[in-house]
């Protein structure tokens, strides 16, 4: 998982870096970014900040916000019945399907879901991925 926090996420960081540097090395805050953006392997604060103007914006989710995708490759349309926002961009959505979904690819038996809780990324995709190396579930977008 190789995104990069938030700039709200990033400042925290370089606060509580300047706040442990404190007693022994004081620094200002603009060279505490400075160190922030190294440690996140940048050559300075402005080529992370740009890097992160690039990135994709967060989504925007809400408790009865309809979505649309595909969870373990079967398309789904899907109400959102709760949202909590992650750190670094990552959203927990609690969703519920329009209609359930049989999860299971063996002809003599079903297993239908109506329900599935997530974590997406801002691209709207879970870490979690299906033994072919499919996230579990992907959200369309747009």
């Amino acid at each position: 998982m190789n995104t990069l926090p938030t700039v709200n996420t990033l400042k925290q960081q370089a606060r509580a870096l300047r706040a442990a540097l404190e007693p022994t090395t004081p620094v200002s805050h603009s060279q505490s970014l400075e160190l922030v953006a190294r440690q996140h392997g940048y050559r300075d604060w402005n080529t992370l900040f740009a890097r992160l103007g690039n990135q994709h914006p967060a989504p925007r989710f809400a408790i009865g916000q309809f979505v649309t995708g595909r969870y373990l490759g079967h398309p789904f349309r899907a109400r959102i019945r709760a949202v909590r926002e992650r750190a670094d961009g990552w959203f927990a959505l609690d969703l519920k399907f329009d209609d359930p979904i049989d999860v299971v690819q063996f002809k003599n038996f079903s297993n239908y879901r109506s329900y599935v809780s997530c974590t997406v990324n801002g691209l709207g995709r879970t870490f979690e991925k299906t033994s072919d190396g499919q996230p579990h579930v992907v959200l369309d977008l747009a």
